[in-house]
């Protein structure tokens, strides 16, 4: 599965009806064929290179945030998947923040506010392992690649999936 992350409504971005039609179409996800934007295409009526164009454009403009693959890390076998929180300087976030998300063990990592005086950390970053123990090697590999920027962490293990999506249009 795909996911299309469009702006929150605060953004109020204005969109014409092809867009919002290609918004519309691709939500719940592209198909998942060779090729997606054909189908897509296709499916709406306009020519491939038309949806692909847009879609550029709404990405360079903000009205369509990302596109990513959404994989159900159950279902590869990654029995074990623990988001690591870091307590970081917040000073470094910017350079250890990429670094972290290049680990081919994490499928995301971003900043998020402390809430002191329970919450220390800033730095989360997403592990996947077949168990517990694969996870956990991996945080020592993060706690590694952070040295003495490592001020604390922890590993807040998944229990269920939850159904990943971003901001729908419905009109």
């Amino acid at each position: 599965m795909t996911s299309i992350t469009v702006p929150t409504a605060s953004e109020n971005i204005a969109l014409d009806p092809i867009d919002r039609r290609i918004i519309k179409a691709s939500q719940e996800g592209l198909p998942l064929v060779p090729r997606p934007y054909q189908a897509l295409a296709r499916n709406l009526g306009i020519d491939e290179s038309d949806v692909i164009g847009r879609m550029e454009r709404m990405l360079e403009t903000g009205v369509i945030r990302r596109i990513g693959a959404v994989p159900n890390h159950y279902k590869l076998g990654y029995a074990a998947n623990g988001m690591s929180v870091w307590d970081v300087p917040d000073d470094k976030v910017e350079v250890l923040g990429p670094a972290i998300g290049r680990l081919d063990f994490v499928s995301h990592c971003y900043h998020r506010p402390r809430h002191l005086p329970d919450w220390p950390y800033n730095l989360f970053a997403m592990v996947h392992g077949y168990n517990r123990d694969e996870v956990e090697n991996h945080a020592r590999d993060i706690a590694n690649l952070l040295g003495e920027a490592d001020h604390g962490h922890n590993i807040l293990y998944s229990t269920r999936i939850l159904k990943k999506t971003g901001l729908r249009l419905t009109d």
